[in-house]
């Protein structure tokens, strides 16, 4: 872990007082703190200069969520660049409650308010003002300016399927095949009629992203914005399990629309590559049978 100094000097120039600190954990990629002035309380995250981009992406795609005023997130209360070189993401602290009954309902009818939002890219099309990352690993977002499925097929093409080929040039070369393949089928799949519109999306909505505060409200963090079609933003949500209970019926109660199985997998495929790139091992195999499953 890296040593933090108490109390913090930049923390106090920012906020002002002088903040105790208490380490919480680490990651690969940053540490955790409790920062405690009185009866405030802040989460920090600290990181080194080489993973500093992903803390300040963070803090955009936090900032865009809260913009929306549609779905509770941690606000930022500051980024600040440490002597010497790294970063430090100062976060509201938030107090975490055990999902009631109802939280999935409040949950569907959130997610689906900032689905439906204006999405906040000039002019309006596909991808994001900057690259961000999706977990640890880059993730591309260079605009199209097309809302249409034209452009949202030749955005997913290139920023989400072609860049993880790209980040697995070490991968079998069955694997890069098979995206290829899915590439090359895009149009085919997106052939139903339902065009995707470019709406603001978490981006990264497993499980672990998402909670409710003691009060019972929906909070999501960690986000991995863009403008995309809201159906990726569902079928990540099944990957690695299932949205709580009454989730789907809210959220299809409130105008969205959830994805056949089809557009489910293509979008899954996106995560399973990442995994792939991230973890290896079998994520490789299952990445795959997905992508070919997808061509068959």
């Amino acid at each position: 872990m890296q040593q933090l100094q108490e109390p913090l000097p930049e923390l106090g120039e920012l906020l002002g007082g002088r903040w105790q600190l208490q380490a919480l954990g680490a990651s690969a990629f940053c540490d955790t703190w409790e920062a405690r002035q009185g009866r405030e309380l802040l989460f920090l995250k600290s990181a080194a200069e080489t993973a500093a981009g992903m803390l300040r992406a963070e803090a955009d795609g936090l900032r865009a969520l809260a913009a929306t005023e549609t779905i509770r997130v941690p606000a930022v209360r500051a980024v600040l660049d440490r002597p010497g070189g790294g970063v430090i993401l100062a976060l509201e602290w938030l107090q975490l409650g055990r999902p009631d009954a109802e939280f999935g309902f409040r949950f569907g009818e959130a997610l689906a308010a900032l689905h439906a939002h204006a999405a906040p890219l000039e002019p309006a099309g596909f991808g994001w003002r900057s690259d961000n990352y999706v977990g640890a690993t880059p993730q591309r977002n260079t605009p199209t300016q097309a809302p249409t499925a034209s452009g949202w097929i030749a955005f997913f093409a290139d920023a989400r399927l072609a860049a993880m080929r790209e980040r697995l040039r070490n991968a079998p070369g069955d694997l890069r095949s098979a995206i290829d393949a899915v590439i090359e089928t895009l149009p085919g799949l997106f052939a139903d009629g339902r065009a995707p519109r470019p709406s603001l999306i978490h981006g990264d909505l497993w499980q672990g992203n998402w909670g409710m505060l003691s009060d019972g409200t929906p909070v999501v963090f960690d986000p991995a914005v863009s403008c995309s079609d809201a159906q990726a933003e569902l079928a990540m949500m099944e990957l690695f399990g299932s949205p709580p209970r009454g989730f789907r019926e809210a959220y299809e109660h409130s105008g969205g629309i959830w994805p056949d199985l089809k557009r489910t997998q293509l979008y899954q495929l996106y995560h399973l590559l990442n995994h792939a790139v991230l973890f290896g091992g079998s994520y490789l195999q299952q990445a795959l049978r997905s992508a070919r499953a997808l061509v068959a």
